[in-house]
Parts: C-alpha cells; sequence; structure tokens
C-alpha cells in the first residue's frame, strides 16, 4: 500500500520493549514483503506469532490443467459456476501461469470456523455480489458490491457475508500488487492525473484484539497445498500496528475514467499493476468527442499479453451476446476486437454503461478442466461474417 496507516497502541520507538500492563511484553513482528526491501508493517501481539502445536493435514489444491498451450479465444460462462457452502471449497481456479491464478468463486457460507492465509501470493478479490466485512489480523474492511479487497501475502483474515448469494473474481499473484507508479510522484502521493487518490481507499478499522489460547485452526496455502495447523492463541491478537502493508479495499465505481476526443487505449483504465500482469477497470463513462469518432475499440494484437475480461454489468458495446458474469480470453498470436456489427453499432453513440474488470498478463495463461467446465465451446469463431 503506498501510504503510511496505524491502528491501535505501539511504543513510540521501532524494536524497542513495549510493556503489557497486565504484565511481561508485547511482541513486535515485522510483517514485509520482497525480504526487508518491500513494503513492510510493524506489529505488536498480545502472545508470539509463532506458537504451532500441530500441523494436522496437508493436500494438495494444485490445478489440473486441461490445455497447456493455448491459442483459443474462450468464453466462460461465470454464473454457470455452482456455488458451494466453504469459502475455500467455491474458489475455483480457471486460468493460471507461473506469476498468478485467476479464478472465479460463489461461496454460500462465511468464512468463520477457520482462519485462512495465502503465504505465497497476494489476493485481489472483485465483490461482484455480495456484502460483509474482510476480518484480519490488522483489522476490519467492510465491503459491497463494485469493491476490490487487496490482501498482501501472510495477512491471516477470515470473511463474514451478510447474503448467502455471493460471487466473487480473484486474482491471485505471486508478486506484490500495488497501484501504478505513472500515477504517483516519488514520494508515492498519486498525482492529479490520477483516476482515483488516497481518499478512496477503505483502510483498516475496527481493530479486534482477542487474548485468547486455545486451539486455532489456520489453512495455510503455500505451493499449491493447503496445510492446516493449529496455533495455540487467536490470530487476531495485535494490539497495535503502523506501516505501509495491510489490507484494503478500493470500489470500482470511485475509479474516474480517462476519456479523449478518439478512443482511448486499455492503460488509461489501469487500476492495479505487478511486474508480471495489469489490472483494469472499465467504467461507466462518456465516448469519444472527435466528430468522426468511432467508439468502439479498435482491432488489436496481444503480442506480449493474453488478455481476460471479466464482465460486471451494463451493455458491453464492443462484443455481442454477453452477460454479466461472463470471462473472455483472447490469447497472444490472434488479433482481436469488436464483433462483428459491433463497430458499426457505436458510431454516433456518446456513453456507455458497461463495468468490467481486465487482466492482461505478460506470459501465456493455461486454462484448467475447472474453465473448460463452464466454457460455451464456439466464442473463438464469433469475428466470422
Amino acid at each position: 500500500m503506498p501510504i503510511y496507516h496505524k491502528l491501535g497502541v505501539f511504543p513510540q520507538k521501532r524494536h524497542t520493549q513495549f510493556e503489557n500492563p497486565n504484565g511481561g511484553f508485547y511482541y513486535e513482528q515485522l510483517f514485509g514483503t520482497e525480504g526487508f526491501h518491500g513494503n513492510s508493517s510493524l506489529l505488536y501481539h498480545v502472545h508470539r506469532p509463532t506458537q504451532v502445536k500441530e500441523i494436522v493435514k496437508s493436500y494438495s489444491v494444485e490445478p489440473k490443467i486441461a490445455i497447456g498451450k493455448n491459442i483459443k479465444a474462450l468464453l466462460l460462462k461465470g454464473f454457470d459456476l455452482k456455488p458451494e457452502m466453504d469459502f475455500l471449497d467455491s474458489r475455483k481456479p480457471l486460468l493460471i501461469n507461473k506469476d498468478c491464478v485467476i479464478g472465479l468463486a460463489a461461496p454460500q457460507k462465511s468464512l468463520t470456523s477457520y482462519f485462512y492465509k495465502n503465504a505465497d501470493a497476494d489476493e485481489l478479490i472483485f465483490i461482484h455480489k455480495g456484502k460483509g466485512k474482510l476480518r484480519t489480523m490488522m483489522g476490519n474492511i467492510p465491503f459491497e458490491y463494485g469493491d476490490y479487497l487487496l490482501i498482501p501475502r501472510g495477512i491471516i483474515y477470515q470473511i463474514d457475508f451478510n447474503t448467502s448469494e455471493n460471487r466473487l473474481f480473484y486474482v491471485e499473484s505471486f508478486a506484490p500488487i500495488y497501484t501504478p507508479k505513472r500515477y504517483k510522484n516519488d514520494s508515492g502521493q498519486h498525482l492529479e492525473h490520477s483516476p482515483f487518490c488516497e481518499r478512496d481507499f477503505k483502510l483498516p478499522s475496527e481493530l479486534e484484539t482477542h487474548d485468547k489460547k486455545g486451539n486455532f485452526l489456520i489453512k495455510i496455502k503455500k505451493e499449491g497445498m493447503i496445510h492446516e495447523v493449529i496455533y495455540a492463541t487467536h490470530p487476531f491478537d495485535v494490539v497495535g500496528w503502523d506501516g505501509y502493508n495491510f489490507p484494503y479495499a478500493f470500489n470500482i465505481h470511485n475509479f474516474e475514467p480517462i476519456t479523449g476526443r478518439v478512443h482511448q487505449p486499455p492503460p488509461v483504465h489501469q487500476t492495479f499493476e505487478t511486474a508480471t500482469f495489469v489490472v483494469c477497470s472499465f467504467c461507466p463513462r462518456l465516448y469519444d468527442y472527435h466528430p468522426k469518432a468511432i467508439p468502439a475499440p479498435y482491432n488489436h494484437s496481444n503480442i506480449d499479453s493474453d488478455e481476460v475480461l471479466y464482465y460486471v454489468a451494463g451493455d458491453f458495446m464492443s462484443r455481442n451476446n454477453i452477460e454479466q458474469g461472463h470471462i473472455t480470453l483472447h490469447p497472444k498470436g490472434i488479433p482481436h476486437g469488436p464483433a462483428p456489427g459491433a463497430m458499426e453499432r457505436s458510431i454516433g453513440q456518446t456513453e456507455t454503461q458497461e463495468l468490467a474488470v481486465m487482466v492482461d498478463t505478460f506470459r501465456p495463461l493455461m486454462v484448467t478442466e475447472e474453465a473448460m467446465g463452464i466454457d460455451d465451446g464456439k466464442y473463438y469463431k464469433s469475428w466470422v461474417d
């Protein structure tokens, strides 16, 4: 996270004694990324955060690959994915490479019977349907439709849903996720031309501090495995923290689109970036206003990236027969663009109400068996007259 934040209480000087008024000391933990170089925070625990009582079991959740080297454009019908009760069981990886996992989830119940930690990847969870509260060791964040939840690797969390119908689009990134560098000055502050600013972020609040001993189940994802680990103390026992590495939320409706006289390229919609992929938000906006403008995007080749679009709401001007929850994959190697008739339809249009999330990966994506189960089977032919 590019801004400083703090919650609770902590000593004036880092790495110094911090006495617990009930006796003894609070225990400091550095929570950082990229060794000691990336963003970090300092957390202060009631109990030592290292007390593993037992490793109950470990099992693979490695996705099964259906297509390893893909040239075929796909349309995945996301809402055909069947809901499941358990939060982790509901998460279905659809498209993967060495850098990320892109998937969908439709959990029907809150994640409350255990705690979860992704030890490998930052998680970006887009809330398509549902509302509730993200509960973490660093504080809680209420969420609603349209929120991106950014959960850095190593965060222990639970999720409370206020609804039984929940639809999530998620990306797991093995590189840290940041807001784009070009939106910020040398100090990390968002510039005036940025389509959003620090005021738009939902930061952790309502710090939970549980002084409890017992048997607390944490499911830890690491290298394609889930390890079920019993901790001796409650994972939410932090009395205070400060720093730059923490979970936060950003609502897609707070993205202010950049428009122009002629069609603007996808980078103007960029919302997040990593060293290996970018995430863009396509939001309701005015169309191009040159008298000869063609609002539909021009045909383009993905020479260096695979393009994934997740359709959220509105009328998707550039495609035919697209519905909410659909995912399209346009692999590099074949040009793509508006569906037949879409370019002509767009001429004279003044605005769009479309809402979509795009992920462009710099390495090709493999297609899982779960993805093929919701593939329409014919999308790659949809550009034929």
